[in-house]
């Protein structure tokens, strides 16, 4: 290796090898360090971060993590520990080669079987004097998994082929070598020789094949069991239905029917808006008897204020609207610079060029402000893919993206963008500026790089002006892979409770989407709309597919992954916390904020609240979807179930509740008002008579109905969406 010493024992056992060894033995194979012995310690996990690639290395002996640093792996088996870890003159007594055999102790225990092959070829390495290899050698091109696609019946098993393309036009079995991950154990699982094996869960599946660097994906489609011998032909409401059926006949599986109005009208008033319809509305809707009524009450919500309030709120979450780090004042305009931009209906890809290209007096600009939330280049860049691309690039800030196509250069080329901007003063106060001239140098290597977007051939020169006016036109284009996808797919999990890419932000190579047709056609409706979320949002509340039951068949009972019926979702914190207010008729009076306010409306996710700090509500530290938390949790059932705030508000003598008793004395006539109010539907024939019974035997009237106000906040039906 040009420039690296040789150690004296080394190079003499090297010389002992070279003189006693035949030339047709050692001509007979070149070995290549990068090529030859890296996918060896990657396969068996030597370099893994819970081995010898931990920041700390293992027992005094550090790898590169996941092999990225070939160079720095080389000096540490050949060049520290003395020399012992190769020995040339005898192979077999090599430390590296005893600590994997089983030869000596070894904490990892044994990972590399002396019969096996790559075992062979690390004894032949070190015979041949462990050399590092030329930078004439040929370097890997792609690795290519066969099949690519299979369906593929429950419980059964698919063995995958992986073959290597050198730059010398040579292929290569690499099949025993390759790394293997699927991305949903639950439906598949993968063994290391590269033999899948489905469950018993129909939907699809993914499996990540990884060679150095290099990536392939292998998809199976694993129909459900039972065959539907008659296949019934199902209605289409627009684009969004066709892709989804083909996947669902092609998984023997049959929707559930469409859900009824009163369930339709709960459901979209908490997507579209986060409330709850009134029994007003709740009533209005329901004796409405036109055929476009759906669709008209979608349009209406558009409209309402909420609506911004909101998706503001949505947003906020992501672009890190954080009162700790901003300050009060630059705080709220940032915020209410999101909330303007939704309640104007501003494109998002107007939005986000002027987050990404923000520029001038940040009291004239105020989106800068996430220049400041956001405040390294590092961060920049990766917030900005990770909340308008959907991809994680944060991983190969140190190493190749172990899951991924992403290298440390596509990562600093991306962080090249954000090294301009700066902030300086004027009389107009703080201005961010993109002039700054500070440079972008590769880690390991000590390169400059250059600015270059994902996928985009790295450039060679500095490119002119502000580089993030020129990413800001790359990401918002309608070439751009990503940033249609992301949002469509971001909006479409929000409606539908689960992603068609899933993590939301989290696309790549090993997590293609579950219904790529799907996918395709929601982003092209954005992008050809000129992101005009209305049109999306109309799209989806107008489909079949999101007016489904959440009540399942016999086809689609164990079905979470394909859309055949509606999923239940919890409720968000500050959706659940309005909607206890607005059952109870009690306002909150929340720290620091006007009398009135609304949880939806709070800006400052700082704001101390026992309840929505209990239900998930997300310090907004990262960019990650995952910190606003929706799995529900013990405390949060124990919570609802004994809450002294809650009895509080029911028991008020302002609330809605005691206003109810005096105003109505029948008590079907109030049984089925509180049905409106926290179901927003009547009650059934059932329901109506226990309730009735229950408020005539109780010995207070005003105790019956708060107990049964106070089951129905308990029960599903309040605390998901359905």
């Amino acid at each position: 290796m040009p420039g690296q010493p040789i150690p004296v024992l080394l190079l003499i056992a090297s010389l002992v090898v070279a003189t006693s060894a035949s030339a047709g033995e050692l001509s007979q194979r070149r070995y290549n360090f990068e090529n030859d012995v890296v996918p060896i310690l990657s396969k068996f996990g030597c370099n893994a971060s819970g081995c010898h690639g931990k920041a700390e290395g293992q027992n005094g002996f550090k790898l590169s993590v996941f092999g990225f640093d070939p160079e720095q792996d080389f000096r540490a088996l050949t060049m520290e520990g003395r020399g012992r870890r190769v020995f040339p003159a005898s192979p077999e007594r090599s430390l590296m080669l005893l600590k994997a055999n089983g030869g000596i102790p070894h904490g990892g225990g044994i990972r590399i079987d002396p019969k096996r092959p790559e075992h062979k070829t690390l004894v032949s390495w070190i015979k041949s004097g462990a050399p590092f290899g030329s930078p004439e050698d040929p370097k890997i091109v792609a690795i290519e998994v066969t099949p690519s696609e299979r369906q593929l019946s429950m419980r059964a098993s698919q063995s995958l082929h992986v073959e290597a393309t050198w730059s010398d036009g040579r292929k290569m079995d690499v099949t025993r070598l390759a790394t293997y991950q699927s991305n949903n154990d639950t439906m598949a699982t993968v063994d290391e020789d590269g033999v899948v094996t489905v469950g018993e869960a129909a939907g699809g599946v993914a499996v990540l094949t990884t060679y150095l660097g290099h990536v392939d994906v292998f998809q199976a489609i694993v129909p459900r069991g039972e065959q539907i011998e008659s296949y019934p032909a199902l209605a289409e409401a627009n684009f969004i239905d066709r892709p989804v059926h083909d996947r669902l006949q092609k998984l023997n599986i049959i929707p559930s029917g469409a859900c009824d109005d009163a369930t339709y009208l709960r459901r979209v008033y908490l997507d579209v808006i986060g409330t709850l319809p009134t029994t007003e509305e709740a009533r209005r809707f329901l004796s409405d008897t036109r055929n476009d009524k759906r669709a008209a009450i979608v349009d209406e919500l558009l409209r309402r204020p909420e609506y911004a309030d909101y998706w503001a709120l949505k947003w906020a979450d992501l672009l890190r609207v954080d009162r700790l780090k901003l300050g009060h004042k630059r705080a709220y305009l940032y915020y209410q610079w999101i909330h303007d931009s939704f309640a104007t209906n501003k494109p998002l890809d107007q939005f986000a060029s002027e987050v990404v290209a923000a520029e001038g007096p940040l009291l004239d600009s105020p989106a800068g402000q996430f220049y400041k939330a956001v405040d390294k280049p590092n961060e920049m860049a990766s917030t900005i893919s990770q909340v308008f691309l959907g991809v994680r690039i944060e991983c190969a800030q140190c190493h190749h993206h172990p899951y991924d196509r992403w290298t440390q250069t596509d990562y600093y080329g991306m962080q090249a963008f954000f090294t301009q901007v700066a902030f300086k003063t004027s009389p107009r106060g703080e201005v961010l500026i993109g002039s700054n001239g500070a440079k972008t140098n590769h880690p390991r290597t000590g390169e400059e790089v250059f600015a270059h977007a994902l996928l985009q051939p790295p450039s060679q020169e500095t490119p002119a002006g502000d580089r993030r006016k020129l990413l800001a036109a790359w990401m918002t284009s309608r070439e751009n892979q990503w940033f249609a996808r992301n949002l469509a797919n971001r909006y479409w999990a929000h409606f539908t409770g689960r992603g068609l890419v899933e993590p939301v932000d989290d696309f790549r190579l090993a997590n293609p989407p579950s219904n790529p047709q799907l996918l395709d056609q929601l982003a092209e409706q954005l992008a050809s709309s000129n992101f005009d979320i209305h049109q999306l949002i109309r799209a989806i509340a107008a489909s079949h597919t999101y007016q489904r039951s959440s009540h399942p068949n016999d086809t689609n009972q164990l079905d979470e992954l394909n859309y055949s019926r509606y999923l239940f979702k919890r409720l968000d914190a500050e959706v659940l916390f309005d909607a206890v207010c607005q059952t109870t008729g009690v306002d909150e009076k929340f720290d620091g904020v006007p009398n009135g306010s609304r949880a939806i409306q709070l800006w400052d996710s700082q704001v101390p609240h026992y309840f929505l700090k209990l239900f998930g509500r997300p310090m907004r530290a990262t960019a990650c979807d995952c910190e606003r938390v929706t799995e529900p949790t013990t405390a949060q059932v124990l919570h609802v179930l004994n809450s002294p705030e809650i009895q509080e508000k029911l028991s008020h003598s302002g609330g809605r509740l005691a206003r109810l008793l005096a105003e109505l004395p029948g008590d079907e006539m109030l049984a089925e008002e509180l049905y409106l109010t926290c179901f927003s539907r009547f009650p059934t024939d059932e329901e109506k008579q226990v309730a009735t019974v229950y408020l005539k035997e109780n010995d207070s009237r005003r105790q019956a109905a708060e107990d049964l106000v106070w089951s129905m906040m308990n029960s599903l039906e309040f605390l998901f969406n359905h």
